[in-house]
C-alpha cells in the first residue's frame, strides 16, 4: 500500500476518531452536570480522581507499549507471533490491577464510610473492569491495523452511550448507591466494549466471502487465541524488545500523563471535594483537546509507522514517502498550532462565563476562573505536542527510543518536585503550571529531533510553527477586544450583558478564522484534500 494510499485511510481513521470524541465528550460533559446536582462533589472526586487514575494507570501500563509496537512498521509480520505478545496483556493487567488495588486500599488514604461508602468494592470493581477490558487488546490492535474505521466508532459509540444513560439513570433512581452506581456502569462499559469487537471479527471470520475476512491475516476465530509451535518462537523477539522499551517509556509518560491526580492520590495535597472541583475544571479545559488532538494524534502515528522506517535515516527511505510525511507533518502542526492560540486567546476571556453556566458559582467563583484560563494555555502547548511526539515515536528507532526514556525519567522527576513546590505557592493552578513547564521541554526534544531527521533533505516540516503576521495580529487584536468586553459585559450585569459578550467573542472568532482562511492557504488546501479522500474512497470500495 502506497504513501497516499494509507494517508487516505488515517484521514478516514482521524475524521471518524474526530466524531467519536465529540459524542464522548458531549455526554460526559452533560453528564457531570447532571450528576453535580444529585451527588456530593467528594463522590465525584472520589470517582473522576482515584479510582478512574486507578483504571487508567492499569490499563496504560498494561497495554499501551504493546499497542505501539505492534502497530509499528513492518507490514510483513507473523500475525500469530503478534497475536501472541498482546495476549501477554491479560496476565499484565491482572499483576498491575491486583498490585494496584493493594496499594490504593491500604496504602492510600481511605474516605470517610459516612460520606464516600463502599470505597472498597469500587476499587476491586474498576481493578477487574481493566482486565475485562484487555481481554479484547488484540482484536483492537488487529481492527487498527487494518483501518476498521467503523467499527471502532460504532462499539466505542455505543458503549459510552449505554454507560452515560446507565449511570444517569441510576443516580437519578438510586443515588444512595453512591460508588455502586459508577463501579456497575464501569464494569458495563468493558464488557460492552470487548463484546462489540469480538462479535464483530466471529460475524466477519464466519463469512468465508467477505472482503473483509479475505483481507485478514486469519481465517478463524481460534486463529486470534495463543497458538504456540515447534516451528517458530512463541513471540517475534524484536516486536518483544520494542514493545520493553516503550514499555519503560509508557510507564513514565503516565506519571508525565496523570501527573497531577499521582501528586493529589498520594501526597493528600487536596481534598476529596477540591478534587472533584479540580477536576471538572480540568475536564472542561481538556476537552477540545481531546476531540479534535487526540484522534489526530493516534490515526496519524499509526499513517507515520506505516510510511516511514525506523533505524534508517530520512536520505536512505523512499523519497515520495518521506516528502508526503513532510507535508502532513507541516499541515498538522499548522492546524495543531492554530487551533491552540485560538483556544488560548478567546478561551481567557471566556472562563469564567463558561464556568458560571456549567456549575454555577460552584466552579465560576474562588479559583475556578484562574484554573481554566491556565489551562487553556496548557492546551496550545498539548496541541503542538501531540503532532510532534506522534511523528517522534513512530520514526525513533530503537536505541532513540531507549534515550528518550531518560529523558523521560529525568521530565518525571522534575514534574513531581515541581508540581509540589507550585502546588504549595499558588494553589491547584500549580498543576497546571508544572504540566505546561514539563510539556515545553518535551516539545522542545521532539523538535529537535524532527530538525535532526530532516536536516539532509529539502523538507522543512517545522515552517508549520510559523504563521502570517497579519493573522497573528488578527489574534492579538481578539483578545484585547474580548478582555475589554469581559471586563464591562461578564458576568454580574444579567444575561443580555453576557448575550452581548458571547457575540463581541463570536465576531472577533470569525475575523479571526476568516484572516486564517485567507492567509493559511496551504492548510486550507491540505484539509481540504484529506476530507475529500474518504468521500472518494467510500465511492470506491
Amino acid at each position: 500500500m502506497g504513501s497516499r494510499e494509507v494517508l487516505g485511510q488515517a484521514a478516514r481513521l482521524a475524521s471518524s476518531g474526530l466524531l467519536l470524541q465529540v459524542l464522548f465528550r458531549l455526554i460526559t460533559f452533560v453528564l457531570n452536570a447532571f450528576i453535580l446536582r444529585f451527588l456530593s462533589k467528594e463522590i465525584i472526586g472520589i470517582v473522576n480522581v482515584r479510582l478512574t487514575l486507578l483504571y487508567s494507570t492499569t490499563i496504560f501500563l498494561a497495554r499501551e507499549a504493546f499497542r505501539r509496537a505492534c502497530l509499528s512498521g513492518a507490514a510483513q509480520r507473523d500475525w500469530s507471533q503478534t497475536l501472541n505478545l498482546l495476549w501477554l496483556t491479560v496476565p499484565l493487567g491482572v499483576f498491575w490491577s491486583l498490585f494496584l488495588g493493594w496499594v490504593w486500599l491500604q496504602l492510600l488514604e481511605v474516605p470517610d464510610p459516612h460520606i464516600v461508602p463502599n470505597y472498597g468494592t469500587g476499587v476491586v470493581v474498576f481493578g477487574f473492569s481493566a482486565v475485562v477490558e484487555l481481554l479484547g487488546e488484540p482484536f483492537w490492535v488487529l481492527a487498527q491495523a487494518h483501518m476498521f474505521v467503523k467499527l471502532k466508532v460504532i462499539a466505542e459509540s455505543l458503549s459510552v452511550i449505554l454507560k452515560s444513560v446507565l449511570t444517569a439513570l441510576l443516580v437519578l433512581w438510586l443515588p444512595h448507591w453512591g460508588l455502586y452506581i459508577f463501579s456497575l456502569a464501569q464494569l458495563f462499559y468493558t464488557a460492552l466494549l470487548v463484546l462489540c469487537y469480538v462479535t464483530y471479527f466471529a460475524k466477519v471470520l464466519g463469512s468465508p466471502e467477505s472482503a473483509r475476512q479475505q483481507a485478514l491475516p486469519v481465517s478463524s476465530m481460534t486463529d486470534l487465541l495463543p497458538s504456540m509451535t515447534r516451528s517458530r518462537a512463541f513471540v517475534n523477539w524484536e516486536e518483544a524488545k520494542l514493545t520493553w522499551s516503550f514499555f519503560k517509556q509508557s510507564f513514565l509518560k503516565q506519571i508525565l500523563t496523570e501527573g497531577e491526580r499521582y501528586v493529589m492520590t498520594f501526597l493528600n495535597m487536596l481534598n476529596f471535594g477540591d478534587q472533584g472541583v479540580y477536576d471538572i475544571v480540568n475536564n472542561l479545559g481538556s476537552l477540545v483537546a481531546r476531540l479534535l488532538f487526540q484522534p489526530i494524534e493516534e490515526s496519524f502515528y499509526i499513517f507515520f509507522a506505516k510510511v516511514l522506517e525506523r533505524e534508517k535515516d530520512a536520505t536512505l527511505q523512499k523519497q515520495e514517502d518521506v516528502a508526503v510525511a513532510a507535508a502532513v507533518l507541516e499541515s498538522l502542526l499548522k492546524l495543531a498550532l492554530l487551533t491552540g492560540l485560538t483556544i488560548t486567546v478567546f478561551g481567557f476571556a471566556y472562563s469564567q462565563l463558561v464556568l458560571d453556566i456549567y456549575g454555577g458559582a460552584m466552579l465560576s467563583s474562588g479559583s475556578g476562573p484562574v484554573l481554566l484560563r491556565a489551562y487553556c494555555l496548557y492546551v496550545l502547548l498539548l496541541a503542538i505536542n501531540g503532532v510532534t511526539e506522534c511523528f517522534t515515536f513512530a520514526a525513533m528507532s530503537k536505541a532513540e527510543v531507549d534515550r528518550y526514556n531518560f529523558t523521560m525519567l529525568a521530565l518525571s522527576s522534575s514534574f513531581l518536585v515541581l508540581s509540589y513546590v507550585l502546588t504549595h505557592w499558588c494553589g491547584s493552578v500549580g498543576f497546571i503550571l508544572a504540566n505546561c513547564f514539563n510539556m515545553g521541554i518535551r516539545i522542545t526534544q521532539s523538535l529537535y529531533f524532527i530538525y535532526r531527521y530532516y536536516r539532509k533533505s529539502p523538507h522543512r516540516p517545522l515552517a508549520g510553527l510559523f504563521l502570517s503576521p497579519v493573522l497573528l495580529g488578527t489574534f492579538a487584536l481578539s483578545g484585547g477586544i474580548t478582555a475589554v468586553s469581559e471586563m464591562f459585559l461578564c458576568c454580574e450585569r444579567g444575561w443580555l450583558a453576557r448575550l452581548a459578550h458571547i457575540a463581541v467573542g463570536a465576531l472577533c472568532l470569525g475575523v479571526t478564522l476568516g484572516t486564517a482562511f485567507l492567509t493559511e492557504t496551504k492548510l486550507i488546501h491540505f484539509l481540504r484534500t484529506q476530507l475529500g479522500v474518504p468521500r472518494l474512497a467510500d465511492k470506491t470500495t
